[in-house]
């Protein structure tokens, strides 16, 4: 084994390698070879850091430099700097890592230093693409137990002691998941994984796959002693071209390593993935559809019971986690079930993913134990909202979950409590809204987003949730009216109690969540025909300030449809019956004598 100086450890998870983050890593292999650098210094590809905002981001060790925005440009100083010299690049440097003159470690980073890494134990640590890195870190180790120290019955015990619950909707628990289906009935059995992570500014699973794909081929592997499987299925999505990459490899290396395949370590247990590419249909993340897309038929759901873990894949008994769930098995069964339940709450042990994005200052991938609360997210690791704005609302689990207002930002995170609040935890999107969103135009998003995904297949999801966006733009536009709002909650309701799969149940929530926490600002777009965000369109005013205004006629040459009348060195007034609202008069106003309201 070849032993380095230097390790520069390069993110090449979706966000990075779109911001040229290959680039700089041939740059970097370049300019070390034409410097003689190559028998001291090693250029590593890994998956996600977490920190997405400051991709791209590089790291060397043993300094653990931690470069932020870098540019291919940049590399050339880099390597002469820091490599040839010894002097780390400080202009570079993500400004929280600089202590006066030294650098401290992420882990005392204000983005790191609440999480505790499970699920993402190996992103941004291994090279993906590398079995022996993963072998390195405890890699098959779970699964070399199992195999050889534990019943299938003792495997499943474990996990169930864990208190682990399903990390990809509502959190059935999963070793209970896992008995159905080794007590289930059948000559063949399945193990699959849902990997087809649809929900808007989700990336969670993904960035496991990327950067960490061996974690869950060994923890469907150990499924498939558990349960009694010899065959797994990954679907995932085709959009995701760097997991299924890295997926393929994953595969194949431990294939050559005897790990998936026949007679596994030696012990006569036969269990063997393949994949799957999904289409992108926001549906077949449903399980029943997943399976149906699997088969190779139109992905859409299916009535239950019978499960999955009765008769799922071709009519046989079938286990299905999704990938963060599975990512959490290895760690359990090589820690034991009491190091893993002992973070959390009572209901929901652990630790869960989120993927922060929005109006955050620090977007990226954070694992907390659950029970942490919404403001420690949002304001200790996620540096609360940009330019100062005041924090408004935040969504969890998709367009199935649903908004938490201010007011609740100290309520502990975890399935009960989520749910309680009329939200879920879903996959773990979190996006973040400041006082600049309209909660209506929000509702809208979502609403729009299941409209479009549904499959079509049950009246009150195809045709229910039209209905409602129709009101929702109604509202929109300015023609709302009186019991508008009530129309919206009855079809709401309707819809979670007849429509036929959990997507379409939970398709209303964003709505119902809007309307028992920001119901003031639906009753403002229709009664008094305002946005309080000043962001729907049709509803906008733009008002001229006498007191400000010094009468130069700016805004009124500008105006388009000559909106704006009124004489030099006097107030100018807006004609709102012509106003197109367009701002531009706002823009150009040199006094910021123009509001909008």
């Amino acid at each position: 084994m070849k032993m380095y100086r230097s390790h520069i450890m390069i993110c090449r998870g979706t966000g990075c390698t779109s911001s040229r983050s290959e680039q700089i890593a041939v740059e970097f292999e370049k300019l070390i070879k034409a410097n003689g650098l190559d028998k001291e210094v090693i250029v590593e590809r890994t998956g996600c850091f977490g920190l997405c905002a400051l991709g791209p981001i590089v790291i060397i060790y043993p300094e653990a430099a931690f470069y932020s925005l870098v540019t291919p440009e940049d590399v050339e100083e880099i390597v002469n700097e820091h490599l040839i010299k010894g002097r780390v690049v400080k202009r570079l440097l993500y400004d929280e890592t600089i202590d006066e003159d030294r650098i401290k470690s992420l882990n005392e980073v204000d983005f790191y230093k609440k999480q505790v890494r499970v699920a993402l134990r190996n992103c941004g640590v291994i090279n993906p693409e590398n079995i022996d890195e993963y072998i390195a870190f405890d890699g098959y180790k779970a699964l070399a137990t199992c195999l050889t120290e534990l019943k299938p019955e003792e495997v499943i015990d474990l996990i169930k002691r864990s208190g682990l619950r399903g990390r990809g909707g509502a959190g059935f628990p999963t070793g209970l998941k896992w008995e159905f289906a080794a007590k289930a009935q059948g000559d063949i059995k399945y193990v699959c994984c849902n990997a087809d992570e649809g929900d808007p500014g989700a990336f969670m699973d993904r960035s496991i796959l990327e950067g960490d794909p061996h974690s869950v081929l060994e923890a469907m592997t150990i499924a498939g002693y558990a349960i009694g499987g010899s065959q797994g299925y990954i679907y995932v999505r085709a959009e995701y071209p760097i997991a299924v990459k890295r997926l393929t490899i994953a595969i194949n290396q431990a294939r050559e390593y005897g790990l998936l395949g026949k007679n596994i370590l030696g012990t006569g247990f036969d269990f063997d993935i393949e994949l799957r590419l999904g289409a992108g249909a926001f549906v077949c993340g449903e399980e029943t559809a997943l399976l149906a897309s699997i088969e190779g038929q139109r992905g859409m759901p299916r009535p239950r019971p019978p499960f999955p873990a009765n008769k799922g894949l071709f009519g046989k008994p079938t286990l299905l986690n999704n990938v963060e769930t599975y990512a959490n098995i290895c760690p359990i069964i090589n820690n034991g079930p009491e190091w893993f339940n002992s973070m959390g709450t009572e209901k929901s042990k652990g630790t869960k993913v989120f993927a922060l994005g929005g109006k955050i200052n620090h977007t990226g991938l954070v694992e907390i134990p659950m029970g942490t609360t919404m403001r420690e997210i949002i304001y200790e690791i996620g540096g609360g909202c940009p330019n100062g704005k005041a924090f408004k609302a935040a969504q969890t689990g998709g367009p199935s979950g649903g908004c938490i207002p201010a007011s609740k930002l100290d309520v502990p995170i975890d399935y009960d409590t989520l749910t309680a609040l009329g939200s879920m935890m879903g996959s773990g999107g979190l996006i973040v809204m400041d006082e600049d969103n309209c909660m209506v135009d929000i509702a809208k998003f979502f609403l729009e987003f299941t409209v479009d995904e549904s499959c079509g297949k049950c009246t009150p999801c195809r045709e229910g949730t039209k209905r409602m966006l129709e009101i929702l733009d109604k509202i929109i536009a300015g023609k709302g009216e009186e019991g508008d709002i009530e129309r919206l909650e009855n079809l709401a309701k309707n819809i979670k109690a007849s429509a036929l799969c959990a997507l379409g149940q939970t398709a209303p929530n964003p709505v119902l969540s809007t309307l028992r926490y920001f119901r003031d600002e639906y009753e403002a777009h229709i009664i008094e025909k305002r946005c309080p965000a000043a962001v729907c369109q049709a509803l906008l005013r733009y008002i001229i300030d006498p007191e400000k205004c010094k009468g130069c006629g700016i805004c009124a040459k500008q105006c388009p449809v000559s909106a704006i009348s009124g004489k030099p060195k006097t107030p100018y007034v807006i004609d709102k019956d012509k106003c197109i609202k367009c701002g531009v008069c706002m823009e150009k106003c040199p006094f910021k004598a123009i509001s909008r309201g």
